[in-house]
């Protein structure tokens, strides 16, 4: 009897383990051309993922990284097969900028002033992930919803609908689950949930816009 492949799941801990699989699902190279919010490169280390050919960053961490913004990067149109985001996620203008526990937190992920102006940089981010992807290449987002100011902001939303209306597909969507979560002793008192997963969303380039019904 053959046996079966192993299944994919639509969750995990491992944010590897969940790359691997959207390559082997939907990349047939299996290989991340493009990497425009590189960072320290966390999602290749000991995962088994190779570099990609391009590694930007706003606030280069590595020498082998350029400088460039995701929302203005050096390359051609249409020239790119797959990209990975993972943008910021946070934005405030309050007491954490100034706490010794939300200093951490913003260090180590950045911060806009308000999400107005987060939700701003996810579209145009998107605009330039569709210029310069091939037709049918695929844009992997790296996102998460956030509370702040006792107000939910469901930002895979925002981004989703953002995506169709530019022009793509969101061809499939995976979870990755926390075991656990900075949080600072201003935030020990909750209104909502604590948020223990973030997204990441899988989209294809096409050439027209995708209406739902």
């Amino acid at each position: 009897m053959q046996k079966m492949p192993e299944l994919i799941k639509s969750i995990g801990y491992d944010q590897g383990e969940i790359l691997r699989n959207i390559l082997k699902l939907h990349v047939p190279d299996g290989k991340i051309e493009c990497d425009a919010t590189f960072s320290t490169g966390a999602f290749y280390k000991n995962t088994g993922i190779a570099l990609p050919e391009y590694c930007f960053d706003i606030s280069p961490q590595r020498n082998d990284v350029k400088q460039a913004d995701a929302r203005h990067l050096p390359l051609a149109d249409s020239s790119i097969s797959c990209m990975m985001l993972d943008p910021p996620f946070l934005a405030t203008k309050g007491k954490s900028l100034n706490s010794p526990d939300g200093n951490i937190i913003n260090r180590r992920f950045g911060v806009y002033p308000d999400e107005k102006s987060l939700h701003q940089c996810y579209a145009d981010m998107l605009k330039e992930a569709y210029r310069v992807l091939k037709p049918n290449g695929i844009l992997i987002f790296k996102c998460q919803d956030k509370v702040s100011s006792g107000r939910q902001y469901m930002s895979h939303v925002y981004i989703m609908n953002e995506a169709v209306w530019i022009g793509f597909y969101p061809k499939d969507l995976f979870i990755l689950l926390a075991k656990n979560r900075i949080v600072a002793d201003w935030q020990r008192v909750q209104k909502h949930c604590r948020k223990f997963h973030s997204y990441f969303i899988v989209f294809q380039k096409t050439n027209k816009r995708i209406e739902y019904v």
